[in-house]
């Protein structure tokens, strides 16, 4: 299909079927890095990565999209060329070749919505939906320069092409980022995680509270729970029920919840930062 849209596209002349075939070029590369960061994610934990490999596939949805972006530039600079001075075109080529485009990408796009949604995957989901998108745009444009032989409409709708990529792409480098930060991932509210805690029975406060993403199906929380003085059965019952709870609310499967035994002391500070009072110490987790 990349020949055919290749060759298509410098026989025709069009900038809108090139671009299509850049874009087919980078799902190549994006799914076979997807495929290599998947199976990178599958190899258990050792000494030197407790955590194991699942951020590898973070890893390839970031230089995926990265690679997208660059695409983006340099369809957008030739489209810039081509609106100063208008190429030649032939519209039949163009249909043509785009409709083959759009038959194979939709059986790569029907393989990929069966393998999950994590980030690597949906990263190389938009790579081959893009490119989908693109190949209707072309048709659209072939037809257009056959019925009217305006030629402005081929790099016009490049720069279109170029400016969904390049939505798409941010999106996934931004959340990309964010989870290789470490930060609380976009769909949980850390305030509902709060309140969840705060509100069970025998808690008396809590603090030091993270929750970050393993990988982007993959997450995980610690927290420091202090407790009303009673039997240890108490403890093991409120890690239980939490885990339980955060489980089935927010899908965080990978729990680690230190438990306070709290003296009368008085308020415990509810911040992420140190305190003074004395506090007996139990951590379990799942």
């Amino acid at each position: 299909m990349l020949l055919v849209e290749l060759a298509g596209g410098l026989y025709s002349h069009s900038l809108a079927l090139l671009s299509d075939a850049g874009h087919v070029l980078t799902d190549v590369f994006a799914l076979g890095l997807a495929w290599f960061a998947f199976e990178q994610a599958q190899r258990p934990a050792d000494r030197r990565r407790s955590y194991g490999y699942h951020r590898a596939t973070i890893l390839a949805a970031l230089v995926n999209s990265a690679a997208l972006i660059v695409i983006v530039i340099a369809i957008a600079y030739e489209a810039m060329r081509r609106l100063a001075a208008p190429v030649p075109v032939s519209g039949g080529i163009v249909i043509v070749a785009a409709l083959i485009g759009i038959a194979v990408n939709s059986y790569v796009m029907f393989v990929l919505s069966g393998h999950g949604k994590n980030l690597n995957t949906r990263a190389a989901f938009l790579h081959v939906a893009g490119d989908i998108g693109a190949s209707i745009g072309v048709v659209i444009a072939g037809a257009i320069i056959v019925l009217t032989g305006w030629l402005p409409i081929d790099p016009l709708l490049s720069l279109a092409i170029a400016a969904l990529i390049a939505v798409g792409a941010w999106r996934i480098v931004r959340e990309a980022v964010n989870l290789l930060m470490e930060g609380t991932p976009g769909d949980i509210d850390l305030a509902e995680v709060t309140r969840m805690i705060g509100a069970t029975d025998h808690v008396r406060s809590m603090h030091d509270l993270h929750v970050w993403a393993l990988a982007s199906d993959q997450t995980a929380l610690s927290v420091h729970v202090v407790m009303d003085e009673g039997p240890l059965a108490d403890a093991e019952h409120v890690v239980r029920d939490l885990e339980q709870r955060l489980c089935a609310r927010f899908a965080i499967g990978h729990t680690t919840i230190q438990i306070e035994s709290c003296h009368p002391c008085g308020d415990i500070d509810h911040g992420a930062g140190a305190h003074n009072h004395p506090h007996e110490k139990l951590v379990l987790g799942d």
